[in-house]
């Protein structure tokens, strides 16, 4: 568990649980579910002497859930959301439990980007001055924000004015304040939240890039003439793991489209900090929504772009089937003739016109030769002897 104050510009990454709020800051508690579970009662009563809260016994259930979906629940002293982040491609994630994905997973030959879609539930508790989030163990998402968060400390203190942020009471103080937040250091638990969402989404956004990269040689494959698609197999592992994709973003979009509406219900603020703090989070959720449409847009063209790339392969080889049977039918045709004439003077009669001619077996063949050369000829005009792929 790490316990991070944050107030003003100062962020402490606190060795235990402060008993206290910090001043004109709040309390962000970031734990593994493993933890969580097991000292679930230590928190519980730390969160009620900090806010005079705990969490309900449904929602302490959701968040120790490692196969739920996004979503988002409030209360009148909380909210609770639960976003899944995509799992690393060095790291096995707590969800990849199916022993079917285990058993197969390594006679997958299809881009890995795909096997990579796999994800983990992240979960907040947002309070008025305390932001409790529950990772997945060895969160790398948890440890790249606390970094992030100490550095942006350290660089709004060297850049703030002097004495600005010794005293941050003052309504022009905390404006300030709020401003240097915004570019670096959360003001309070629901814009940390919002920005560790939205870092979460970014890594989709990069996923797209090799999607991309990736998927584009499939279909390549699939529609070369000069190449013989059989990794089928590997195809359908990559359409599924599409379709698992866009129904985690859809969870996703509707998680945050919930949150944004129960922000809009909230009490308008009266102070000038304040309304610009509320603005910000309006703001910050809509970009995460605008992202999230992006990774789904992008998902559902590639879908498409698949099963574009699918039908056109079938239609080529059933194009070069066509062209090859009409060659062979076309070849038939020209031998046809003369497998009649052979035929004819291949009869056991005594009596055959140019039979016991001396100069019949010449005139028999050279007529023979004649027809081949004219339906050749004629078969060629037509284009049904042309070379396949012209």
């Amino acid at each position: 568990m790490r316990v991070f104050t944050v107030s003003g510009l100062h962020v402490q990454d606190a060795l235990s649980m402060p008993r206290t709020l910090p001043e004109n800051g709040f309390v962000w508690v970031a734990c593994s579910r493993s933890f969580f579970q097991s000292e679930q009662v230590q928190i519980q009563q730390a969160l009620l002497q900090l806010n005079g809260h705990t969490l309900l016994d449904l929602h302490v259930s959701d968040l120790l859930n490692k196969q739920l979906p996004s979503r988002f629940d409030l209360t009148s002293y909380y909210d609770i959301l639960v976003f899944r982040r995509l799992a690393s491609a060095t790291q096995q994630t707590e969800n990849s439990q199916a022993p079917s994905f285990k058993k197969n997973k390594a006679k997958l030959s299809g881009p890995p980007a795909l096997r990579r879609v796999d994800t983990s539930p992240i979960g907040f508790a947002i309070f008025d001055n305390v932001l409790l989030t529950l990772h997945p163990d060895d969160c790398a998402i948890r440890e790249a924000y606390a970094a992030r968060l100490m550095s942006a400390s350290k660089a709004s203190q060297a850049l703030a004015p002097s004495g600005q942020a010794a005293n941050p009471l003052t309504e022009n103080g905390a404006a300030d304040d709020r401003s240097l937040g915004a570019r670096g250091i959360p003001v309070s638990p629901a814009d940390l939240m919002l920005r560790m969402v939205s870092q979460v989404v970014d890594v989709y956004l990069d996923l797209r890039r090799d999607l991309t990269r990736q998927l584009d040689h499939w279909q390549a494959e699939l529609i070369n003439p000069e190449t013989r698609f059989n990794n089928w197999s590997a195809l359908l592992e990559a359409r599924l793991s599409l379709h698992h994709l866009d129904e985690i973003c859809e969870d996703q979009r509707s998680a945050m489209q919930d949150w944004l509406e129960s922000l809009n219900t909230w009490t308008p603020p009266i102070s000038k900090a304040l309304i610009n703090e509320h603005e910000i989070l309006k703001v910050r959720s809509r970009d995460v929504l605008e992202h999230i449409d992006r990774v789904v847009h992008h998902v559902r063209r590639l879908e498409q772009s698949i099963e574009t790339a699918v039908q056109i392969h079938f239609n080529a080889q059933s194009n070069r089937t066509n062209e090859t049977m009409r060659t062979l039918t076309s070849i038939t045709a020209i031998f046809l003739p003369l497998n009649l004439i052979a035929a004819i003077f291949g009869m056991n009669f005594d009596v055959i016109p140019l039979l016991h001619a001396q100069t019949g077996f010449w005139w028999t063949l050279g007529s023979m030769a004649l027809i081949a050369s004219c339906l050749a000829w004629f078969f060629w005009r037509k284009r049904y002897l042309a070379r396949l792929g012209k």
